[in-house]
């Protein structure tokens, strides 16, 4: 078995294996015309998480959902902003799954998705390792889980940013990889404010 095809193998599996859903908000819709009083009462504490992070329209704007549930708790906020990112980051992964034989991109390009097929792979271990420790906090151990979510998803964002990079000496017009390196970006951005929740989580305290 070649490399390409262990690496498309392992993809897949843990694509399947990692389905659950890691929203922390429950399945009651809080957006509903029910809640439509409710909610806006409680848009300070999504704005106030948010005010750490760089990306910040972007970042209530994902968030929102958990706002009634998370309120003032930076451990919570740094919950929804690792899930938001582990949601994200498998919807591109799907997407980099379906170009890996597409006739619409150059060899080049080919070789700049298959890159950021493995990276994001990386990052969606990182992910969801942070997410782990995120949901079994501990005062006694504390300050080593914010050393190694500060390592995890350090390198999340890296491996992100990376496949970026990657397109840079392409010079593609393909829509594909265009609408690749858009949703990229993104998902980068919501890999930064999940960073900056986390440390922030780290300065608060539990």
């Amino acid at each position: 078995m070649n490399s390409y095809l262990i690496m498309f193998t392992l993809l897949s599996l843990l694509l399947l294996a990692l389905s659950p859903n890691p929203s922390l908000a429950s399945s009651r819709n809080y957006t509903d015309d029910t809640n439509a009083s409710i909610v806006p009462r409680y848009s300070r504490y999504v704005k106030d998480a948010c005010n750490v992070t760089r990306y910040k329209q972007l970042c209530v704007r994902t968030l929102w959902p958990f706002t009634i549930v998370a309120k003032n708790n930076s451990s919570k906020w740094a919950r929804a902003g690792v899930a938001v990112t582990i949601t994200d980051t498998k919807r591109i992964l799907r997407l980099l799954l379906k170009t890996r034989n597409s006739s619409a991109v150059g060899k080049r390009e080919r070789i700049a998705l298959s890159d950021c097929r493995e990276l994001y792979v990386d990052s969606l271990g990182n992910l969801y390792q942070s997410l782990s420790v995120l949901r079994k906090l501990d005062a006694d151990q504390f300050q080593q889980q914010m050393s190694d979510l500060a390592t995890w998803l350090s390198a999340a964002l890296t491996d992100e940013d990376t496949c970026l990079d990657g397109f840079e000496e392409t010079m593609s017009k393909s829509s594909t990889v265009r609408m690749i390196k858009r949703k990229a970006t993104r998902c980068m951005h919501l890999c930064s404010n999940a960073l900056a929740l986390t440390n922030k989580l780290a300065y608060d305290g539990l």
